[in-house]
């Protein structure tokens, strides 16, 4: 299963199978954007998830996607037109 989340100038991608729960992304989050999700996945991992409350104060740092060791993060930013 696949996370995604559309922000406001950018979107963040959790790859909830492959993630191993070392929630490396929640802690190094400089907005505090990420959190524990409340299920396992298959691998009997707690994946990280995008708070839906904070989800419009991220800004597309890609910090969460570099701390990842499985890559199971991207960070999608969107062309302003």
């Amino acid at each position: 299963m696949v996370a995604v989340t559309r922000l406001k100038s950018s979107y963040v991608v959790i790859d909830t199978e492959r993630c191993k729960g070392c929630h490396l992304c929640i802690a190094f989050c400089p907005k505090g954007v990420l959190q524990s999700a409340s299920h396992i996945n298959r691998m009997g991992y707690t994946p990280a998830e995008v708070k839906e409350e904070k989800a419009h104060e991220c800004t597309g740092c890609g910090i969460c996607a570099m701390m990842c060791p499985d890559v199971a993060i991207t960070v999608h930013r969107l062309n302003k037109a």
